[in-house]
């Protein structure tokens, strides 16, 4: 694994780029199309507002009662304005639909030479899985200009994986596979959020996506993301950060979704059955791989499980890194 801003590839000076009033800045070749949907979509609402509200408007002077001798008109019907106001709204709509359709299938179906990337969703946490076993939690780093499609499922419950700058949005269900896919244009680091409500940590469920050069992107993935020349304890800290343990363990004993990780070695820690358990090494590491196993009281079981994910020497730093917080 890779220590944050050390081993991931520089990407650009700037980490967000500002848009319009209406709109972040478009940076995927996906999001011309849907700029285009929400333009048309917005000026036909204008054009339909300013028309109806402009005739209501007007006929409220032009038909106002002015004296006690004005009458209401005997006109109450007429099968040309009826039929014109259902039939050319359908054909409107009918037209809005072909054209949010398109936008649609072109964000469905991924060119053929897509470089693939699995996607993880669980409360609260993305990871990411390349094809050559590299795994990078909270940063998803792609090459510039080559078509990337996302494999995506959730261990829990259902998720949503939305990128505001490339215009692209789906659900991530757990026991079953949705996909989409981009095209990055520009260099630069973009936010990924979880627009599905999907707990207590659901407005911490963030993630960066990086958009490197080609070659940057290779070295990067040929090297595994991992650095692995530092202490322990140092490495340990820079996977605490990683994987957003933070998120759910605090530093300075405070209370959050998990216990706090202050002075935790070589504790004595009461679980929900009841039994008295000393958080040496071993009872860290099953807490870590296997966390359901052993439960702290007053908590619920819903941290992730890392046996298949974290290696024997990343589960030794992140024990070094937790046996210094004093």
């Amino acid at each position: 694994m890779i220590a944050p801003d050390t081993a991931a590839p520089v990407a650009s000076q700037e980490p967000i780029h500002q848009g319009s009033f209406w709109l972040p800045k478009a940076v995927s070749t996906l999001a011309p199309g849907v700029d285009n949907a929400w333009n048309i979509v917005m000026w036909v609402c204008v054009f339909f507002f300013v028309l109806v509200i402009g005739t209501m408007l007007y006929f409220m002077w032009k038909y106002k009662r002015r004296s006690e001798n004005d009458v209401t008109s005997n006109i109450d019907h007429s099968a040309r304005l009826e039929i014109a106001w259902t039939l050319l709204p359908l054909i409107i709509v009918m037209a809005l639909f072909f054209v949010g359709l398109t936008g649609f299938m072109n964000s469905a179906v991924a060119p053929s030479d897509s470089f693939e990337i699995q996607v993880t969703g669980e409360r609260w946490l993305w990871t990411f899985i390349y094809p050559n076993g590299t795994i990078s939690p909270t940063k998803l780093i792609v090459p510039k200009g080559k078509p990337v499609r996302m494999v995506m499922s959730s261990k829990d419950v259902i998720h949503s994986f939305f990128v505001p700058e490339f215009r692209i949005k789906r659900d991530v269900i757990p026991g079953q596979y949705t996909s989409i896919w981009f095209e990055a244009t520009e260099a630069g680091k973009y936010t990924l959020e979880c627009t599905e409500y999907c707990g207590q940590g659901h407005s911490d469920m963030l993630a960066t996506v990086e958009v490197v050069e080609p070659e940057a992107f290779k070295q990067w993935l040929e090297s595994g993301g991992e650095d692995k020349n530092m202490p322990p304890a140092k490495r340990g800290e820079g996977l605490f950060a990683k994987w957003q343990c933070g998120t759910c363990h605090s530093l300075d004993g405070s209370r959050k979704v998990g216990p706090s990780l202050k002075g935790l070695f070589n504790r004595d820690e009461t679980m929900n059955d009841g039994k008295v358990v000393k958080a040496d090494e071993n009872y860290l590491r099953e807490s870590i791989l296997v966390s359901n196993a052993k439960v702290v009281k007053g908590y619920e079981p819903v941290m992730p499980l890392f046996k298949d994910t974290l290696k024997d020497d990343q589960v030794d730093a992140l024990i070094a890194y937790i046996k210094e917080q004093k």
